[in-house]
């Protein structure tokens, strides 16, 4: 699946956007966080704060118990605000 970063989240990352096989395991937007954060000490610190990055699935807001199977693109972004 394709994993896309944005804003500070892509900052922090290294990088735009990138291609994953997570574990079977890794079922949910929480557990695919989960799994991010022990890829390295740039992911730890882009997910360092529980609840604060938000993820979209295939350009649909979704929660972190959101299933991600079958997922063609998952956005990574921080909280917005309106303006």
């Amino acid at each position: 699946m394709k994993l896309v970063y944005f804003a500070w989240v892509r900052e922090r990352v290294g990088r735009p956007e990138e291609t994953v096989t997570p574990p079977a395991e890794v079922a949910t937007v929480g557990d695919l966080i989960s799994w991010l954060k022990g890829r390295g000490e740039e992911y730890a610190h882009a997910f360092e704060q529980d609840g604060v990055v938000r993820a979209a699935i295939d350009k649909v807001h979704a929660k972190p118990d959101a299933p991600i199977a079958g997922a063609r693109e998952i956005a990574f972004f921080p909280p917005m605000t309106g303006g």
